[in-house]
C-alpha cells in the first residue's frame, strides 16, 4: 500500500510535497549526466590538471610535509582505485584524487633531491674557487655560474653545490669548463620583496643555487682535472653559445641588433639594452626574444619540409623511402639540437615534448595536433620541473597552446571547407585571418598571466604580432638556419646579415608599437585567489567542448577583477628595515630613501605604477587626503584612518614613540618597546618584508613567513 492508496487504485489524494522538484532536480541531473558523458574523451584531459592541483597544493602549505606522507597519499588513492574501479564515475573521481596525490608527491621528492647547503648570512672578502658552467654576457657585466664550489670563509659541508657571481666589464670573462679563483661578497640568495612578491629563494633553491655575489677582483685560472659525464655537454654547448655571440658581434656592428640577433640564434637576452627591452614588452613582442614554442616549432617544421622536398626530388628514394617518416625524423633531431644550444629553458623543453610527439605521430600516420598532446607534454613538464609550474614561462607558452589548439577543435572544418576551392587570392586572405587569428587568441590567453606575474598589459599586441610573426617565420628562422649551417665553416657572415634584415624591421616594429601612447598599462597585483579562478575557469572553458565550456567565463570575468578589488597595503617595509614606504594621497608610494634599487621597483610594479615619487623629506612633511606624513632628523609619523605609525630612522626615537603611537617600525632592536605593535630588526629578520594596512579598526600586518611559512628554501624544516 502506497500513502496515496492501494497500488492502482484510483485517488484525489493531492501530490506528495517537493515531488515536482524533485522531478526538477531529476531532469536536471539527467542532462548533467547526458553531457558528461557526451564529454567522455575529455575527462582525461583533467588528469594532468588534477596533477598540476597537487603540485600546487605543496608549494601552498606553510609547513614542509613528513617524507612518507606524499607516498602514503599515494598509496591509499591507488587502493581507492582499485576499490571503486567498477564504478565508473566513482573510479574517475578516485583516479584526480590519485593523481593530485602524485603531484604532491612529485614535487616533495624533487625538493628533496634538490636539497643543498644555501647561504644564511652575507660573506665578504671570500676567496672562491668553482668551474664555469655558464656564462651570461650582459651590459657593463658579466655573470657567471660556478659548480663544484669551495669558498675560504665556509666549511665543505655547509658551502653551497653552486653560486652566481657578477663580474665587472673590466676583467674578461672566464671561458666555460675553466676553474677559477676570485675575490667576492656573497649573499644569500634575496627573500620576497614584499608577501606574495616572486619568491627568488624558491626559484634558487630549485635551480641548485646555493647564493649569489660580485667580484671585487679579476678572475684567476687554476689548473683543475677535466670535466666528464654530462658536463662535458652542457659546456660544450656553453662554448657555442659563446662562440656564436662572438660571430654575430663580427658580422653585424649595431650593438643592439646584435644583441637581439644573438637572442634568436642562441637564447641569449641578457645582452638587449633596457630600452629595447621595455619596447619588445610594450609591444607585446617580447616573447619572440624568449625561445619558446614558435621558435621550435619553426626550426623543425622548415626542417621538416626542406628535407621531405630534396628527398622527394630523387625519384629513387621517393617511390622506395617513407620520405615524410624520413623528415619527421629530422624534424625531431633540429628540434632538440635547437633546445640543447639554447640551454634548454622550460618553455623550450615543453616545446621539444610537443614538436617530438607532433613529429611522432606523423612517423604513426596518427593526427599531429589534439588536446592530448598538450595534456602529456604538460604532464611530462611538470614531472621534470615541478616549481617551474609556478613561473610565468610555463603557464604563457601553455595558455597559448592550450587556448590556440582549442580554437582550432571549433573552427578547422569550417576553415579547411573554405579553403577546399579558394583561389590564390582567398587562400591568401585565409592565412593573414589565421596570423590575425592566432594572435588575438594567443593575446587574449596570455593576458591574465601578464597580469598576474608583470601587471602589465600591451594593447597593440595584436597589431605588431601580425607584423612581426611573419617575418620571424618566414625570413629570420629560416636564415637563422642556414646561419647554423655555416658557422662550423666559417662562412656564416651573409646569413647573419641577410637574417638581422629581418630583426632589424621586427626592431623597429617594437619600437614604433612600443612607443605609441597607451601602448602598455600597469595595473595594482592579482589577488592570488582571482588568479586561482582565472586558470581554473581559462581551464573549463578550453577543455570541454559542449555548451557548458562558457560558464568558464564566470570565474574568468571574477579573475580579471580581482585586481581592481585588491587593497594594496599603506606601509611596506623591506626585510632589512633599510628601505620604506608609505602611501601618498594620490595612492602612489614614497620611499624612504631615493633610488631604493630592486626593492622599491618592485613594490611600484605591483603598485601598478611606473614612475616614482619624491622621497621622504629629510625634514617636514606633506598631507592631504586624509593621509600625512611628518619627518625630522630621528624618523617621520605616518597617519591615517585616525592611526598613527612611527618610521624611525634612528633608535634615540623610540623612548619617546613606543607608547603613543599605534605601531612602531624600526631596523633597531627595540627590546624595551612596549608599544601595540613593534616591528624591529628581530622580527623582520625572522620574518621578512612586511606590509601594513591601517584601518578604523586597526593596523592589519602580513609578512612574506607568514605567507610561505617554514620550507627548505626559507630555511625552516
Amino acid at each position: 500500500m502506497t500513502a496515496a492508496g492501494w497500488p492502482g487504485e484510483e485517488t484525489d489524494a493531492p501530490p506528495m510535497p517537493g515531488g515536482r522538484w524533485r522531478r526538477l532536480l531529476a531532469r536536471g541531473g539527467g542532462r548533467l549526466v547526458a553531457l558528461a558523458e557526451a564529454e567522455g574523451e575529455r575527462w582525461v584531459l583533467w588528469l594532468p590538471v588534477a596533477f598540476g592541483a597537487g603540485v600546487s597544493l605543496y608549494f601552498g602549505l606553510r609547513q614542509e610535509p613528513d617524507w612518507w606522507i606524499g607516498a602514503a597519499a599515494v598509496g591509499g588513492c591507488m587502493v581507492l582505485v582499485l576499490a571503486l574501479r567498477r564504478w565508473f564515475a566513482m573510479a574517475g573521481v578516485a583516479m584526480a584524487l590519485l593523481m593530485l596525490a602524485a603531484g604532491l608527491l612529485v614535487a616533495q621528492a624533487h625538493t628533496i633531491h634538490m636539497a643543498a647547503p644555501v647561504l644564511s648570512r652575507s660573506i665578504a672578502g671570500a676567496t672562491v674557487t668553482g668551474r664555469v658552467m655558464a656564462v651570461e654576457r650582459r651590459p657593463g657585466a658579466t655573470r657567471i655560474t660556478l659548480r663544484d664550489v669551495t669558498v675560504s670563509k665556509l666549511a665543505p659541508e655547509r658551502t653551497p653545490a653552486a653560486l652566481r657571481v657578477r663580474l665587472s666589464d673590466r676583467f674578461p670573462a672566464p671561458t666555460p669548463g675553466s676553474v677559477v679563483r676570485l675575490r667576492a661578497t656573497l649573499l644569500p640568495p634575496q627573500a620576497p620583496a614584499e608577501p606574495g612578491a616572486f619568491d627568488f629563494q624558491r626559484r634558487a633553491w630549485f635551480m641548485g643555487l646555493g647564493g649569489t655575489g660580485f667580484a671585487t677582483g679579476a678572475p684567476e685560472l687554476v689548473e683543475a682535472p677535466p670535466v666528464t659525464g654530462w658536463s662535458t655537454v652542457a659546456i660544450a654547448f656553453e662554448k657555442a653559445r659563446g662562440a656564436i655571440a662572438e660571430r654575430v658581434a663580427v658580422a653585424i656592428g649595431d650593438p643592439v641588433e646584435a644583441s637581439v640577433t644573438t637572442a634568436l640564434l642562441n637564447g641569449e637576452e641578457f645582452g638587449i639594452p633596457e630600452a629595447t627591452m621595455d619596447d619588445f614588452r610594450n609591444s607585446g613582442l617580447a616573447h619572440l626574444l624568449s625561445i619558446s614554442g614558435l621558435h621550435v616549432g619553426i626550426a623543425a617544421g622548415i626542417l621538416f619540409y626542406v628535407v621531405r622536398a630534396l628527398l622527394a626530388a630523387v625519384p629513387y628514394i621517393a617511390l622506395r623511402w617513407p620520405i615524410k617518416k624520413i623528415a619527421a625524423l629530422f624534424g625531431i633531431l633540429s628540434a632538440l639540437g635547437y633546445t640543447l644550444l639554447v640551454g634548454a629553458p622550460l618553455p623550450t623543453v615543453r616545446s621539444v615534448l610537443m614538436t617530438g610527439m607532433v613529429m611522432g605521430a606523423i612517423m604513426l600516420d596518427r593526427h599531429p595536433l589534439s588536446m592530448r598532446l598538450v595534456a602529456f607534454a604538460g604532464l611530462v613538464t611538470m614531472a621534470m620541473d615541478p616549481e617551474g609550474m609556478l613561473g610565468p614561462s610555463f603557464q604563457m607558452s601553455f595558455a597559448a597552446v592550450v587556448a590556440l589548439i582549442a580554437a582550432f577543435e571549433k573552427g578547422s572544418v569550417r576553415l579547411a571547407e573554405w579553403r577546399r576551392d579558394a583561389g590564390w587570392i582567398v587562400r591568401g586572405l585565409l592565412y593573414v585571418g589565421g596570423i590575425l587569428l592566432t594572435s588575438v587568441v594567443a593575446t587574449l590567453a596570455t593576458l591574465p598571466f601578464s597580469l598576474f606575474h608583470f601587471q602589465q598589459i600591451a594593447f597593440y599586441g595584436v597589431l605588431s604580432n601580425l607584423i612581426a610573426i611573419p617575418i620571424t617565420s618566414f625570413w629570420v628562422m629560416p636564415w637563422s638556419l642556414i646561419a647554423y649551417a655555416l658557422l662550423p665553416f666559417g662562412l656564416e657572415a651573409p646569413a647573419l646579415i641577410a637574417m638581422n634584415w629581418g630583426d632589424r624591421a621586427v626592431i623597429w616594429t617594437a619600437e614604433f608599437f612600443g612607443r605609441l601612447p597607451w601602448a602598455s598599462l600597469t595595473v595594482p597585483a592579482m589577488p592570488a585567489d582571482g588568479f586561482a579562478l582565472l586558470v581554473m575557469g581559462g581551464i573549463w572553458l578550453c577543455l570541454w567542448t559542449r555548451w557548458w565550456r562558457w560558464l568558464g567565463m564566470l570565474p574568468v570575468l571574477a579573475g580579471l577583477a580581482s585586481p581592481m578589488l585588491a587593497v594594496r597595503p599603506d606601509v611596506l617595509v623591506a626585510g632589512d628595515g633599510t628601505v620604506m614606504a608609505v602611501r601618498l594621497p594620490d595612492g602612489r608610494l614614497s620611499a624612504s630613501v631615493k633610488g631604493g634599487g630592486r626593492m622599491t621597483e618592485t613594490w611600484r610594479e605591483r603598485d601598478g605604477e611606473r614612475s616614482p615619487a619624491d622621497p621622504w623629506p629629510g625634514d617636514g612633511g606633506w598631507s592631504g587626503g586624509g593621509r600625512s606624513l611628518d619627518c625630522d632628523a630621528l624618523g617621520c609619523l605616518y597617519r591615517v584612518q585616525g592611526k598613527t605609525v612611527a618610521l624611525l630612522r634612528l633608535p634615540d626615537a623610540l623612548d619617546e614613540d613606543c607608547g603613543a603611537v599605534d605601531a612602531v617600525v624600526t631596523a633597531e632592536v627595540a627590546r624595551r618597546c612596549r608599544g601595540e605593535l613593534v616591528v624591529d630588526r628581530w622580527i623582520l629578520r625572522h620574518e621578512g618584508a612586511h606590509t601594513l594596512t591601517v584601518t578604523a579598526e586597526g593596523v592589519a600586518v602580513k609578512t612574506v613567513r607568514g605567507l610561505r611559512g617554514d620550507r627548505p628554501w626559507t630555511g625552516g624544516k
